[in-house]
């Protein structure tokens, strides 16, 4: 540690009579500053300031050591302001608020300096590095003199959370906060929960069957004393903040009374519509169902739903209602409606899940044009044994197909798609593959770009249906065609695709042919970030706080997400991130209460004209007008410091804590007074 003392040797006047003493700090940061920025010239420019006291330099300042030498200089050298430059704010700002507080001033008296992003990372000139820096620092030393003292804010938390969707990443979260003694919400929009994953028939790279390892994680949300379960239900509004969310849930009718609904099925039996007719959503189109229905066996809650869109006592109003009459607990109920829940809850955990691809964006592969081409979720419905065909693998003319091409990265990894890669396409096509060859014998072909297999046991998987006999082709398929040029063509698909390992372009006749599809974000998703006030990445899916050090938190407080609402990804990985979004809001909670960072926004009732022109302005809802003084007014438990207000404020009586203008101004004129 280097230390150059200020040649003056004391501290100068503030504006109030305060004597400023400022410690500043330099991190060579390894090598990632030092290795441009000349830190010691910094250092020594520094000591040069007023006010400054003390200036080092230092080589990992965060480290432990380096936060003990601002703890022991603010208390020998009765330091009252503190500057250390080095990384990112969003990195160590509160490291170092943490270090001026155990040295015992208030955390608010320190300023940050990013001479890492903003000065050795993007320059090439160590000179013109090293002279931004100081002019950087310049800048903060002048800037700390004008701090106010400040002060966090404790809120109490409520104890409850709500959970939004109920495939496997918002079951795992509810059990382990239920679990935990925390009372849970699960708003589901579908009629039973599972989501995505109780389609699936087996999962890889295990095979292990998908209902066996689901349905009993279902039933113990069912079951759970510390759980309300809602489905077909959705969220409708959001208000609050972080510990105090108070949430509205439309709960749609299911003209079926859940508390003496059995789930005996007999007014399925029962219904008028003596052969189903409607396609079944469940089952992807393959199969149909009647207007009342389960969705599958297994759903939970085991409730039947009646679809007013297709039932005949809603559309005609001439149907005689056996399946009324016919229970005798006397469940059905035509006259329900609509019901609204309002609940408040301390934090909210989004895992909304996905949408597949629509694969008819493509029609260069024939998808609704060819009876034969599937897509891979029909196709998984198709191999379980609960599914429309009891597991049998026919085509639509009745045959069982001899050859089976799939088509990788259909609806990813393609600019006039979707440019991102769906993580788990290459494995769930081999594992398609296994199972089709189990249930049919077929010679099956994967066409794929690149076999993407990195999970655990995945490239071993991989090795497996080599094994077994799957021919690998290496190439984007260009189309699927019925059209012929020979005998063995004749009654076939033909998938055209460029061989990039043989060097030449194929044509193979297939029986079938299974389109792997994307995934992408799910539907809906743009208003449940509009209502948790979520950002979203460019693809669409949420965007998480820190790709790296808050993965599941979002810029919300209060707000987590997991599963594939974030992003593509597997079954391990969505269980994984639903665990960690729990124990976040669990932390959250658990702790009884919430600090709020002092950065708030705050107004001069002297000088606001109630011109209501930053109401309208704010994305956190947090100003409201107060019809009784005729002012705007800010809710500092809403309020994130995004300064929007601030900057388009007509009167200028908004200002923001430790951004006010006397400290940005010094900062301007301290940088101009050197150009």
């Amino acid at each position: 540690m280097t230390g150059i003392p200020n040649t003056d040797g004391n501290g100068r006047r503030g504006a109030a009579g305060e004597e400023i003493r400022i410690g500043f700090y330099v991190c060579h940061c390894g090598m990632n500053i030092a290795s441009l920025v000349d830190v010691a010239a910094v250092a020594k420019e520094a000591a040069k300031l007023p006010h400054v006291i003390v200036s080092r330099e230092y080589k990992y300042m965060c480290s432990d050591p380096g936060q003990e030498f601002i703890m022991q200089d603010i208390r020998e050298n009765r330091l009252n302001r503190i500057v250390v430059a080095a990384c990112s704010p969003n990195l160590h700002e509160s490291t170092f608020r943490g270090a001026v507080a155990r040295g015992g001033i208030n955390p608010y008296f320190f300023q940050m300096v990013n001479i890492r992003e903003h000065g050795s990372w993007v320059h090439t000139d160590a000179a013109a590095a090293t002279a931004k820096a100081i002019d950087q620092v310049r800048a903060a030393v002048a800037r700390v003199a004008k701090h106010r003292p400040l002060e966090r804010r404790r809120m109490e938390v409520n104890q409850a959370v709500l959970i939004v969707g109920g495939g496997i990443a918002g079951i795992t979260a509810a059990l382990n906060l239920a679990d935990a003694g925390k009372k849970v919400y699960l708003v589901e929009r579908e009629p039973t929960i599972g989501g995505h994953m109780a389609k699936y028939d087996k999962t890889f790279p295990t095979l292990d069957c998908a209902a066996c390892i689901l349905t009993p994680k279902m039933s113990a949300v069912r079951e759970h004393p510390n759980i309300t379960l809602w489905t077909y239900s959705e969220v409708t509004k959001v208000d609050g903040h972080v510990g105090k969310f108070k949430v509205t849930v439309r709960r749609k009718p299911r003209y079926i009374d859940e508390e003496t609904c059995v789930g005996c099925l007999e007014c399925i039996s029962a219904c008028v519509f003596k052969t189903p007719k409607f396609e079944d959503e469940f089952n992807e189109g393959l199969g149909k169902r009647k207007p009342i229905y389960i969705p599958f066996p297994q759903a939970v809650p085991p409730l039947v739903t009646i679809d007013p869109e297709t039932c005949l006592k809603f559309k005609t109003g001439k149907c005689k209602s056996p399946c009324e009459t016919v229970c005798d607990r006397k469940a059905v109920d035509f006259s329900q409606t609509e019901k609204t829940e309002e609940i408040e809850v301390g934090a909210v955990i989004v895992a909304t899940g996905f949408k597949a691809f629509d694969v008819t964006r493509l029609p260069i592969y024939g998808y609704g044009l060819y009876d034969n081409v599937y897509t891979a979720l029909e196709v998984e419905r198709m191999v379980t044994s609960s599914g429309p065909t009891g597991g049998e693998i026919t085509l639509r003319d009745g045959r069982v197909p001899k050859s089976i091409g799939i088509i990788h990265c259909v609806g990813s990894r393609d600019k006039k798609t979707n440019r991102w890669c769906s993580r788990v396409c290459c494995m769930y096509s081999l594992k398609l593959a296994h199972l089709l060859r189990e249930h049919t014998g077929a010679d099956v072909y994967q066409f794929y770009i690149d076999m993407r297999c990195p999970g655990k046991g995945y490239d071993e998987f991989y090795e497996r249906m080599l094994d077994e006999g799957v021919q690998m082709i290496r190439g984007r398929a260009a189309e699927v065609t019925d059209w012929t040029m020979s005998p063995e063509e004749e009654g076939k698909l033909v998938v055209r695709v460029e061989d990039t390992l043989a060097a030449y372009v194929r044509r193979i006749p297939v029986d079938m042919v299974v389109l792997s599809t994307g995934m992408e974000p799910a539907v809906g998703a743009d208003e449940i970030r509009r209502m948790f006030n979520i950002s979203c990445s460019t693809e669409g899916f949420f965007l998480e706080k820190h790709p790296k050090l808050a993965p599941v938190e979002t810029a919300t407080a209060g707000v987590f997400i997991a599963g594939c609402c974030q992003g593509p990804k597997d079954i391990p990985d969505t269980v994984a991130q639903a665990g960690a979004a729990a124990a976040q809001a669990l932390a959250l909670i658990d702790k009884g209460y919430v600090e709020m960072e002092p950065n708030t926004s705050y107004i001069d009732p002297d000088d606001c004209s109630g011109c209501k022109s930053c109401i309208p302005l704010c994305p956190y809802h947090a100003i409201a007008f107060d019809e009784g003084s005729k002012k705007a007014v800010i809710n500092e438990a809403l309020c994130t410091g995004c300064g929007t207000c601030v900057a388009s404020c007509p009167s200028g009586s908004i200002s923001q804590n430790l951004f006010e203008d006397d400290q940005i101004f010094s900062e301007i004129e301290e940088v101009l007074s050197h150009v």
